[in-house]
């Protein structure tokens, strides 16, 4: 073969240079990726000034032991009373008639004493609710509260030695057959209709002061000598005249040394006159004026 010429490879190599190249084809991009979504966070739930009573009230187990170390006193001191007719456990004030010769009886109050309405207080935590008497009625209707501990052990201690158990209440009059209806259903001994006197009882001869208890004790002392009384207010052993921190203090100033003896209390933080006595009874008040005022009675000191 002739050989090319300096000048023939020169000019192949200029029409090389000038050839069209392949183009270059970038790499398929890569499918767009979101980014990742945060999981919704649930809304932190509303301030209630109920939320700590309730959960102690249902998780603590200090909140049964001393409902326990109360009702087993109670029967203690119960068989003591028995034996002393001279026993009375009625304010000195509402004992119309001597004692002495009358029946046994005692008197309790139901909630929070006898029957646990923590699930209601609890619904109401939940829904952001506060007491009307159309819920309060409607779980009472249910009849599915249960018996504070110790307190069914107590009052069938009571009947069984011959001791009429009567439950005073707050609860309305209709709520007569639910209330009596879920006491049965619990075990606790319930002897006649007469033994729920209930708000709005009719006591001939006495005049009822408000929701205070003292006309339907004077009704169970005028048979009954009364040897213990079991509740968890203080309008649950005597009238309250004045629902301030004083006048709750006042009037229970002359009975300190029945406590414990003839007077047995429960705790109850979840509700109670001691309350609206920190705010002048004043429910008609904002709720935030109301917590102001609940704030101003704490004791720094």
């Amino acid at each position: 073969m002739k050989p090319f010429s300096a000048a023939a490879v020169l000019a192949l190599a200029l029409l090389g240079g000038c050839a069209t190249r392949p183009a270059v084809v970038p790499p398929p991009a890569s499918p767009a990726v979101a980014p990742p979504v945060a999981s919704a966070q649930p809304s932190a739930p509303a301030p209630d000034d109920n939320l700590n009573a309730v959960v102690w009230t249902q998780t603590a187990v200090e909140r049964a032991l001393i409902a326990r170390q109360a009702f087993r006193a109670a029967r203690e001191r119960l068989v003591d009373a028995l034996a002393d007719p001279a026993w009375d456990a009625l304010p000195r004030e509402e004992r119309e008639h001597a004692p002495a010769g009358l029946k046994p009886a005692v008197i309790v109050d139901i909630d929070e004493t006898m029957l646990d309405n923590s699930p209601y207080q609890a619904r109401l935590v939940r829904d952001g609710a506060s007491y009307d008497e159309f819920t309060w009625a409607a779980w009472c209707r249910e009849e599915s509260a249960q018996a504070v501990p110790g307190a069914l052990e107590f009052a069938r201690f009571a009947a069984e030695r011959g001791v009429k158990v009567f439950y005073l209440s707050n609860r309305a009059q209709d709520l007569n057959e639910a209330t009596l209806a879920n006491l049965r259903k619990r075990g606790f001994p319930v002897s006649g209709a007469d033994a729920f006197l209930g708000l709005g009882t009719v006591v001939h001869g006495c005049e009822q002061n408000g929701t205070e208890k003292g006309c339907r004790r004077r009704l169970v002392a005028r048979e009954h000598r009364v040897l213990m009384q079991i509740g968890d207010q203080i309008g649950d052993f005597v009238d309250v005249l004045a629902n301030t921190p004083a006048g709750r203090q006042q009037a229970v100033e002359p009975y300190l040394e029945w406590v414990g003896q003839r007077w047995f209390v429960l705790p109850n933080p979840t509700y109670g006159s001691w309350e609206p006595a920190l705010f002048n009874n004043a429910w008609s008040l904002p709720a935030g004026e109301r917590r102001r005022l609940k704030r101003e009675a704490l004791d720094y000191d």
